[in-house]
C-alpha cells in the first residue's frame, strides 16, 4: 500500500483527536474512493455522449460541488 501524508487545520486535528476511536486513514481511503468513483461514472458518461467537452466539464462541476455537499 502506498503511504500519503495530508495536512490539517490544528483545529481540525484537535477536533479529530477527541474522536480518537475513529480509524482517520480509512474514512480519507473510503473518501477518495466514492470521489473516484463518481469522476469515473462521468467519465463512462461522456464516452458515450455527444456532449461536447464544454457541456462535460460544466456538468462535471456541478457533480463536484453537489458531492462537495454531501
Amino acid at each position: 500500500m502506498v503511504n500519503m501524508t495530508l495536512s490539517i487545520p490544528p483545529d481540525l486535528h484537535s477536533r479529530m483527536k477527541r474522536f480518537s476511536e475513529i480509524r482517520w486513514s480509512e474514512v480519507v481511503r473510503k473518501s477518495i474512493s466514492e470521489k473516484i468513483n463518481i469522476l469515473e461514472t462521468m467519465d463512462r458518461i461522456a464516452e458515450k455522449s455527444k456532449l461536447t467537452q464544454k457541456d462535460v466539464d460544466d456538468i462535471a462541476k456541478k457533480v463536484n460541488r453537489a458531492a462537495r455537499l454531501s
